[in-house]
């Protein structure tokens, strides 16, 4: 199962090339807007990502919440989060009706305060 649609990993990536560009510069870091919400139904987990690291491509960053109250800006693997399964078959997916509304810093302001993500 493919999480990201092309269009997705094309934006996330140059996301990322653009984020590597602003520091290798010494420029101030880019605040892009979240590109997909990916979410487990069962556990509450989210993941708001925002690009991916062009040298490796399956390492994304965002704002992640594993549903225990504490969300925090990091990375994570779309290969593992692809392959977590239920009985049933994939537990993880893409939320086709999320469009983000604000950059991330925003989205990491409130979770942190909410502790949990709210889109």
């Amino acid at each position: 199962m493919e999480l990201l649609t092309k269009a997705e990993r094309d934006e996330l990536l140059e996301n990322g090339r653009l984020q590597r560009a602003a520091q290798d510069a010494g420029l101030p870091e880019h605040d892009f807007k979240p590109v997909v919400k990916i979410f487990t139904a069962v556990s509450n987990a989210t993941w708001l990502l925002t690009e991916l690291d062009p040298e490796e491509p399956d390492v994304a960053f965002g704002l992640c919440d594993l549903g225990l109250g504490c969300p925090e800006l990091g990375y994570v693997s779309i290969k593992e989060l692809e392959s977590i399964r239920g009985p049933r078959g994939p537990l993880v997916e893409r939320d086709y009706s999320f469009t983000a509304d604000r950059p991330l810093s925003a989205y990491a302001r409130e979770a942190r305060e909410e502790e949990r993500i709210r889109t």
